[in-house]
Order: C-alpha cells, then sequence, then structure tokens
C-alpha cells in the first residue's frame, strides 16, 4: 500500500463535510420538534411514548447519564493502548456526534408522525442506544482503521440496526428494554464480522504497540467506572415508569455488584501467581450490565439478577483469558478490546436470559408484557443475522483501498491521524538532565 494512501487532507474533511449537509438536509425536511400531539409506539421499549408527554423533561436525567456513558464510558474505556489514547477518545467522539444525528433519522423513520420525525428526549436516548453499537463495534477494530473507514462502518451500521431494532420490537414484540440483543450482541457481533474480513496476517504474531503502559490502563479504568455506575440508567431509561423502571435499576445495580466479585475472582484463579489483570477488571465488572438488559424491567428477584451477574463476569473473564487467542489464532478475528467477551456473550446469555423468564420458570408476578419465548428467541436469532451479514458486507465495504486503512507497521499508532506531541524530545530532555545531574554530583 502506498504511503500516501493514509492521506487524511482531502479524503476525510470532505467526507466529513458531505455526511454533515446530508444529514443538515434530510433533517430540514424530516425533523421537527415534538409537540406532545399524536404518538405511536416506539422503539424496543414495546412502550408507548404518551407517558413522556406531561413532563416533556421527566427523561433528561436519564439521558444524560446515558450521554455520559456514551461520551467518556466508551471513549475512556479504550484508551489502554499505549499509542492510541487520542483516537480512542477522539474518533469516539466524532463517531458518537455523527451516529446520534444519523440514529435520529435512521429509527425516525419508522415513527413518522405527519411526515415527520418529532424529536423528544426518549427519541435522543434512542439515538444515543443506536450509536452505542458503533462504538461497541469500533472497539472490534480499534487501531487498525482510518477515521474515513469508521465513519462509512457507522452509516451502515446504524442503519442495519434501525432495521433489526423495528423487526425486534415492533414486529416479533420482543421484550429487550435492556438491549443485550439489539445492541450488545448485534453491535459485538457486526464488529467480529468487519474485524474477520479486515483480518490482517501481518499482525498474527502481535504488534509492539498492542499494549498498555500503566497510566493508559488508569485512563481506561475511568471509562470502566462511569459505564458501571450509570449502567443502571442504559437499562431503564426506556422502561415504563414506575415500578417497572426501578425494577430495572435494581436488578442492573445487583447484577454489576456480583458481576465484579465473580471477574476478580476469575482474573485472581487463571492468572500467574494469583494477580489481578487489569483487561479483566476494566472489561468483564460490566458484563452483569450486558448480560441483564432483556429481563431488567422484569421480576426476577434481586437473586435472580445476582445470578446473571456473577454469571457474567464469569464467562467474560475466561472469554479473555481463554477465548480471544483462539479467535486470533484459529478464526482470524483480531478483537482488539475484546468486544466479544463484554458484548457478545453476556448480550447472548441476556437474550437467553430473556426467554427462560418470559416462560415462568424463575418468576410468579410480572409489571410488564414479557413477550412469547419463541419471539424472545426469534430476535436474538434476527439481531445475530443481521450482524454478522451486515458486518460483513460492511467489512467488504470498507477494505475498499482508497478508505486510507493504515498499514500493517502504523496500526495502533495515534501519529499517523494526529498531531502528536513528540515524546522523543521528552526522553531526550530528561536523559540530558539526568547525565546532567549525574556530572554535578560527580563534581
Amino acid at each position: 500500500m502506498p504511503a500516501y494512501a493514509t492521506n487524511m487532507r482531502l479524503k476525510f474533511p470532505i467526507l466529513a463535510l458531505i455526511l454533515e449537509i446530508i444529514t443538515i438536509i434530510l433533517f430540514a425536511v424530516f425533523v421537527d420538534y415534538d409537540d406532545g400531539k399524536g404518538h405511536g409506539h416506539d422503539s424496543h421499549s414495546n412502550s408507548s411514548e404518551t407517558h413522556h408527554e406531561e413532563k416533556p423533561m421527566d427523561l433528561y436525567p436519564m439521558f444524560q447519564d446515558v450521554h455520559v456513558m456514551i461520551f467518556i464510558g466508551f471513549g475512556f474505556l479504550m484508551t489502554f493502548l499505549k499509542r492510541y489514547g487520542f483516537s480512542s477518545v477522539g474518533i469516539n467522539l466524532l463517531l458518537a456526534a455523527f451516529g446520534l444525528q444519523w440514529g435520529l433519522l435512521m429509527q425516525g423513520v419508522w415513527h413518522l408522525v405527519d411526515g415527520k420525525i418529532k424529536i423528544n428526549i426518549f427519541k435522543i436516548i434512542n439515538a444515543d442506544f443506536s450509536t452505542a453499537t458503533v462504538l461497541i463495534s469500533f472497539g472490534a477494530v480499534l487501531g487498525k482503521t482510518s477515521p474515513v473507514q469508521l465513519l462509512i462502518m457507522t452509516i451502515l451500521e446504524i442503519t442495519i440496526f434501525s432495521i433489526n431494532e423495528h423487526l425486534v420490537a415492533t414486529v416479533l414484540e420482543a421484550n429487550d428494554v435492556g438491549a443485550s440483543m439489539i445492541i450488545h450482541a448485534y453491535g459485538a457481533y457486526f464488529g467480529l464480522a468487519v474485524a474477520r474480513v479486515l483480518y490482517r496476517p501481518g499482525l498474527r504474531n502481535g504488534h509492539e504497540n498492542e499494549g498498555s503502559v500503566y497510566h493508559s490502563d488508569l485512563f481506561a479504568m475511568i471509562g470502566t467506572v462511569f459505564l458501571w455506575m450509570f449502567w443502571p440508567s442504559f437499562n431503564s431509561a426506556i422502561a415504563d415508569p414506575g415500578l417497572t423502571q426501578l425494577t430495572a435499576v435494581i436488578n442492573t445495580y445487583l447484577s454489576l455488584a456480583a458481576c465484579v466479585l465473580s471477574a476478580y475472582a476469575i482474573s485472581s484463579l487463571v492468572e500467574h501467581k494469583g494477580k489481578l489483570d487489569m483487561v479483566h477488571i476494566q472489561n468483564a465488572t460490566l458484563a452483569g450490565g450486558v448480560a441483564v438488559g432483556t429481563c431488567a424491567d422484569m421480576n426476577i428477584g434481586p437473586f435472580g439478577a445476582m445470578l446473571i451477574g456473577l454469571v457474567a463476569g464469569i464467562i467474560s473473564t475466561l472469554g479473555f483469558k481463554f477465548l480471544s487467542p483462539i479467535l486470533a489464532s484459529s478464526v482470524g478475528i483480531q478483537d482488539t478490546c475484546g468486544v466479544h467477551n463484554l458484548h457478545g456473550m453476556p448480550g447472548i446469555l441476556g437474550g437467553l436470559a430473556g426467554p427462560s423468564h418470559s416462560s415462568q420458570i424463575l418468576y410468579i408476578l410480572t409489571y410488564t408484557h414479557q413477550g412469547d419465548p419463541v419471539m424472545q428467541a426469534a430476535a436474538l436469532a434476527s439481531s445475530l443475522g443481521f450482524a454478522l451479514v451486515g458486518g460483513a458486507v460492511t467489512g467488504f465495504i470498507m477494505k475498499l483501498p482508497f478508505w486510507g486503512q493504515p498499514p500493517d507497521q502504523n496500526c495502533y499508532d495515534d501519529s499517523l491521524y494526529w498531531e502528536v506531541p513528540e515524546e522523543e524530545d521528552e526522553n531526550e530532555e530528561s536523559l540530558a538532565h539526568a547525565d546532567h545531574s549525574k556530572n554535578k554530583a560527580e563534581v
């Protein structure tokens, strides 16, 4: 690949501006403020929007929590690579900012009122949700893609997501309030399919920059803690208000807490001399939030939520330790952030937990319409199908040579796409300073 293929001087600004101008034109034609008149069903909550009419700002605190997760949580979670922090948090901001605009359009198309998409807090929470799928997939290809490729991925992934979401929520009427299936499983397997298509044989034995340093792992923990704290809002934001929403908060809270204990325990068990591995702590501690998502608003009992969290933490940690190396060496899926272990497997666990509760195994009394077990299974199959096929097609489009994909030697390195402060100069200065001090001491 010629060196100039990665030059972004024209490609990136032209694509970014064209996409934004097209989006603004579409907003001018189709989008308006929600005046509270004439609501239909919306999104994967299977709940009518009418309960948000009286006080339009009731959901704003939930929206802020979800927003923090998207921009700080996901952004900083991916800063663990030692030379890729600018891209992790910076491109996360870019993709999320474009994705939430595109998500409003793509999801709104299914819920037009008088030919218009009416924006309210409920709709912008759902737009943030659509963006989460892209940020999960971004984790699977982190360090190996250009900003131009990732913008292309954002358009395609959110478009396909909105079709699957409509199918799951409106056609199948499945219950997935915390979106284990339609966000987490979908985003993870979409990203894995893209990663498989973009497989790089040259990185089979790793790369010198594909690792962390002390402070980069510390930055990543910022993302983890923000995600962990705000996950109850993510899983309950679009639940029916009242007891159902409270149930979703409590179930998520308890599942996350139990998940931390099992993740720490298994990490210590499988690591050298019983030490904890920061990769497990950054990721597997969140798996309980993913896994309890589908049945978060169901009366599974506090102990049921904790059991789901306990299992999710175990599965996720074992996945990081044993499954990721197998996927990389045998299947050709180089999953940079291990999204399969945090979002993929726990997402499937959540999807499977949903129908088991729907068929009255773990609970007697419920507050909400739970969905038919067959439809729940169909929803999981649909999410995985759209993810794998859509991700493969998207991967082939992203593989076209003119999107500026970085060559192998420049992977996991900010300096290809960012102005980076020169660390070498600092190192030389510190060495010179050390020599000077040493000479003074000798004198």
